[in-house]
C-alpha cells in the first residue's frame, strides 16, 4: 500500500479540489495587519498511520529578505519504512507582505517513484511554469498555464492561512496554484477544540479545507488545528483517506 507519510498528504486537501475551469479566481488576500510569519523557526510532526508510528515531517521557516522560505522534509521510519519507504523534501517561497507565492520545489522518492519539480509563479508574465523530471522513468515535462492573480501554493497554503482572520462558523476562500490549473480552496472555521499532543495540550480551532466542486470529500476528508491564538500555529493535521487517517502532531517547536 502506497503510504505517503508528508507534508503533501495534508496539503493534498488542495491538489485533490477541483480544477478551477470557468470559475472567476478570487484574489489571494494579504495577511492580516499586524501578523508576523515565523522568521527562523523549526517544527516537528510525529506522522501515525492508523494505530502505528509512520513517520516524522520537519518544517523550517526562514527569513530571506522581504520573502519567507519554507522547507519541509519528511521520512518514513520503522516498519512503515520497510513497507513503503519515502523520503520527500519540499521548498516554497512567498512574498511575506501580499503572501504570493514566487516558487514551490518537490523532490519526492516514494516507493520506486522518484520525482523531481520546480513550479516557477510569474507575475509579470502570468502564468505558471512548471518543469518536472521522473527519474525513475526517464522523462521530462514542461508546462505552462495562465494565471490571473497573486496566488499561493500547496505548501504555503498550509501556513499562508495562519495569516488569515478565524471565526467559528465562518470560511475563508484560498485561490491555490497546482500544477495544472489553479484550484480555489474554502477553509471552514468548523468549532473550537482542546488538542493533546507530545508538545502539550493546546486550544485550537479546527479547520477543514475543501473545495466548491466536492471533490475532497468525494475522495476524502482534510482537517488542520491552528492554535487559537494570534500566531494560528498548525498543531495537528489528520487525512482521513480511503486507506487509512494519517495523523501529523506537533512534538517540537524550535526558534532555530
Amino acid at each position: 500500500m502506497k503510504m505517503r507519510t508528508n507534508l503533501a498528504l495534508v496539503s493534498c486537501a488542495f491538489a485533490l479540489a477541483a480544477a478551477a475551469g470557468g470559475q472567476q479566481i478570487p484574489p489571494l488576500a494579504a495577511p492580516r495587519a499586524g501578523f508576523v510569519f515565523p522568521q527562523k523557526q523549526t517544527l516537528t510532526y510525529a506522522v501515525d498511520w492508523r494505530v502505528f508510528s509512520a513517520g516524522t515531517a520537519v518544517v523550517h521557516f526562514e527569513d530571506t529578505g522581504d520573502r519567507e522560505r519554507i522547507s519541509a522534509n519528511a521520512d518514513t521510519i520503522g516498519a512503515i519504512n520497510l513497507l513503503f519507504h519515502v523520503s520527500d523534501r519540499f521548498q516554497a517561497t512567498f512574498d511575506r507582505a501580499k503572501g504570493c507565492s514566487y516558487e514551490f520545489d518537490k523532490q519526492t522518492v516514494e516507493g520506486r517513484r522518484q520525482v523531481n519539480s520546480t513550479l516557477r509563479i510569474d507575475y509579470t508574465q502570468s502564468k505558471s511554469i512548471l518543469d518536472e523530471k521522473n527519474l525513475a522513468k526517464g522523462q521530462s515535462k514542461h508546462v505552462e498555464v495562465p494565471i490571473s492573480s497573486c496566488l499561493t501554493d500547496l505548501l504555503s497554503g498550509i501556513f499562508y492561512a495562519s495569516s488569515q482572520p478565524m471565526e467559528v462558523g465562518k470560511s475563508f476562500l484560498m485561490p491555490v496554484v497546482d500544477a495544472m490549473h489553479t484550484v480555489i480552496v474554502t477553509l471552514k472555521v468548523e468549532g473550537r477544540e482542546e488538542v493533546k499532543t507530545p508538545l502539550g495540550t493546546f486550544k485550537t480551532l479546527r479547520v477543514q479545507p475543501t473545495a466548491d466542486a466536492g471533490v475532497v470529500k468525494n475522495r476524502g476528508n482534510i482537517w488542520i488545528w491552528y492554535t487559537d491564538d494570534d500566531r494560528h500555529l498548525p498543531v495537528q493535521m489528520r487525512a482521513r483517506l480511503f486507506w487509512g487517517t494519517i495523523t501529523f502532531r506537533l512534538t517540537a517547536n524550535d526558534n532555530k
